[in-house]
């Protein structure tokens, strides 16, 4: 069949396509007309996800990010955010729904469970696939009950988005609240053992160079070098006293009555020279003048003894000063060298302390950061367009359907024409003519519709 052949079938047959075009669009449009009109309307949800652990707060890798959407979406489509919608809504205690659910269920099974099937068949969520947004649509017959569906499912989710949030946390702070106690036990028992060994060993500061028994130490260190230096000196002015009979020392010389005493002689002396060349003997003043030299003689002899016993005695007193300088100074180090060994002991049980001073603090830190979250009450889910009662209904769409039942109307009519052709087959052209009979076509007679004349046209042609 080429497509003259289709054209002329076509031609014949244009009846049967006339009256199926009619009939589907009339009977599509029936259809429309008396389908219930359903409301469509869409709520607009921002996700603002952080994505941190609420136990260690480290952010979570991008990895585990990429599902974040798809987890969102099933968590909105859930039972949960149903029934906290319906909760919301206060539905169960509505008459109507009430009637409902009586009159569909026999009272059997739960209304709540029954409402919120019935609002997760009104809802559908998609997800955007470049951003971060949500859209939940509520479809039905209600234009305002479909926004309030659609608003409240908005809403129920917000909630559960919240509390899923904050349960963790609040679990984690129930969790660093018992590891707080538990570190605080370990500190103060720490510092128990460092405070008891402390008293043990006597060990004021853990500090060496603040430690009285170091710095005592040290004193006794100078005390023993000045104590040598004074030693030594005493002992070279008593070897120089012994040395010379004790007359040129420096303690002597240094000796202010002797060195006066040592004048006096000299002048007593020289004065009794004088005496002895004019005098006797036994003259008095000869007498007199001999006891005065013997006197300050002895008086001389006595002082430079007296004064060289004092330089000995000195050194021996700076001798024995050394002696005990040194001794105390001995044990003074093996007392420090025993506290320096306690002490470093000691340090092990210092870095235990700090070591559970360090766990504590970061236990208190993240259990006051922990329980500042679980109180938050800012959720992620942020509402960018709430729903609003649409004005028009978004089905049927009665032109829509009436462009469509027209194609459909001319496609099942070219169909039922070809079939009713091929059905009752006829011969309406010459091609048809030579399939049929296998013979030539000699010629074609042109059928047309006769021409209508008046009758007075007609009267004048038959004259």
């Amino acid at each position: 069949m080429n497509f003259s052949q289709l054209l002329s079938i076509l031609q014949a047959r244009y009846k049967v396509i006339v009256w199926t075009l009619l009939v589907a669009v009339v009977a599509t449009t029936a259809v429309s007309l008396a389908l219930p009109k359903m409301y469509k309307t869409s709520t607009t949800l921002l996700l603002n996800y952080k994505g941190t652990d609420p136990v260690s707060g480290n952010v979570l890798p991008a990895q585990l990010v990429s599902g974040y959407m798809a987890t969102q979406v099933d968590i909105v489509t859930s039972r949960r955010v149903a029934l906290k919608a319906v909760d919301n809504l206060g539905l169960a205690n509505q008459p109507e729904f009430k009637q409902r659910f009586q009159k569909l269920t026999n009272g059997n099974g739960s209304i709540r469970e029954w409402l919120a099937d019935s609002l997760l068949k009104m809802v559908e969520v998609s997800p955007s696939r470049e951003s971060s947004m949500i859209e939940i649509t509520a479809k039905g017959r209600d234009p305002a009950f479909v926004a309030t569906v659609a608003n409240g499912f908005a809403t129920a989710y917000q909630q559960l988005n919240l509390q899923i949030k904050v349960e963790p946390l609040q679990q984690a702070a129930t969790y660093f609240t018992d590891q707080v106690k538990t570190l605080r036990a370990n500190l103060e028992e720490a510092q128990g053992k460092l405070s008891k060994y402390q008293q043990d060993k006597g060990i004021v500061s853990t500090d060496s160079h603040l430690d009285v028994e170091t710095t005592r130490l040290s004193e006794l260190s100078s005390q023993l070098v000045q104590a040598q230096g004074q030693a030594m000196e005493a002992s070279s002015r008593g070897g120089q006293a012994m040395g010379s009979g004790g007359r040129d020392s420096p303690d002597v010389i240094s000796n202010t009555l002797i060195q006066n005493l040592k004048a006096s002689l000299a002048q007593a002396e020289g004065k009794f020279a004088l005496l002895s060349q004019n005098l006797d003997v036994n003259h008095p003043q000869y007498q007199a003048a001999k006891a005065e030299v013997d006197r300050l003689r002895s008086e001389l002899n006595s002082n430079i003894s007296a004064t060289n016993n004092g330089a000995a005695n000195n050194g021996r007193i700076l001798r024995q000063r050394e002696a005990e300088v040194r001794a105390a100074l001995t044990a003074q180090t093996a007392k420090v060298l025993q506290l320096n060994r306690a002490r470093d002991e000691m340090s092990v049980l210092v870095k235990d302390v700090e070591s559970a001073q360090h766990a504590y603090d970061a236990a208190a830190l993240r259990l006051t950061q922990t329980e500042l979250e679980g109180q938050s009450h800012q959720s992620d889910v942020s509402v960018l367009n709430p729903a609003a009662a649409p004005m028009f209904p978004a089905s049927p769409n009665i032109p829509l359907n009436v462009v469509l039942s027209i194609l459909f109307g001319c496609m099942l009519g070219l169909a039922l024409a070809i079939l009713t052709e091929l059905a009752n087959r006829r011969v309406r052209s010459s091609v048809d003519l030579v399939n049929v009979l296998k013979a030539p076509v000699l010629g074609t007679i042109e059928w047309g519709k006769p021409v209508r004349r008046f009758p007075f046209f007609n009267l004048l042609l038959t004259r």
